[in-house]
């Protein structure tokens, strides 16, 4: 299996920095072709929210590096990776809280995370906070679960998904890197399908659009090379902005496919 990729993030129409963070590559291993991506929405006043996004980033990026290519002389399991990115997510917790207190932040800073390993075979996905993956194949099926007061409020009956849309609280986060006291990751594990589109996005991206919209720019009989898959990318971005989406825009895009 081979795979196409494309990244874009955008400072977007209101904010002064852009405290998102993202990096996606493909990386040849004796296992075979994988891609890992991982993609961040800072919090946090000036540049500290960048700061954090940009942390948690590198050290995932830097598991990539370092750890996975011992995990693929054999079979990855689903345990070693829950247990090891966790990990990182506690020592990333702790750096960036700390961070905080030296530089007398009072209102903290933190950030979400969404990590993905995309192997021939299998998808291995961690999620704190409400940035998202999905996955594109013959509908828009959002893998991973907001962890917000409005997603927890969905789970117990007491909201409507519909509602939820426009509730305030769609945007509580029940955890964060850098601001929780102890982070819990949500753990997200499938097989990777042949001719799909997986798509990693922070809030920003996916407010002021619709699924609908998604599929007809972002569906895999579309994106059949970079370069529409830039310009797709970037064309919903700026629908966003017209649409006067408020927050930082960053989207990350594996295509898969058979040569």
């Amino acid at each position: 299996m081979n795979f196409i990729i494309s990244a874009k993030t955008d400072i977007g129409t209101t904010k002064d920095t852009n405290q998102d963070s993202l990096s996606v590559r493909v990386l040849n291993t004796p296992a075979g072709r994988m891609v890992f991506a991982v993609i961040c929405d800072g919090m946090g006043g000036l540049s500290s929210g960048e700061v954090a996004s940009a942390s948690v980033v590198k050290a995932f990026m830097n598991w990539s590096e370092t750890e996975l290519p011992q995990l693929v002389s054999s079979e990855i399991k689903e345990s070693i990776i829950k247990a090891q990115w966790t990990s990182i997510l506690k020592t990333q917790n702790e750096k960036i809280m700390n961070y905080g207190k030296q530089q007398g932040l009072q209102k903290g800073l933190g950030t979400t995370a969404v990590t993905m390993l995309l192997t021939e075979k299998r998808y291995f996905i961690l999620n704190v906070g409400d940035s998202r993956a999905y996955e594109i194949y013959d509908n828009v099926r959002q893998i991973t679960i907001d962890q917000t007061v409005a997603e927890r409020e969905v789970g117990l009956g007491r909201m409507t998904k519909e509602q939820a849309k426009h509730d305030f609280r769609r945007n509580v986060l029940l955890q964060c890197i850098g601001a929780s006291a102890v982070v819990v990751p949500d753990m997200f594990f499938g097989e990777t399908k042949e001719s799909a589109v997986y798509m990693l996005c922070t809030d920003g991206f996916r407010h002021e659009i619709t699924k609908d919209e998604i599929w007809e720019r972002l569906n895999p009989y579309v994106l059949t090379g970079t370069k529409v898959m830039d310009n797709n990318a970037r064309y919903l971005i700026e629908l966003n902005k017209q649409r006067l989406e408020k927050d930082n825009i960053s989207v990350a895009l594996i295509r898969t496919f058979n040569d």
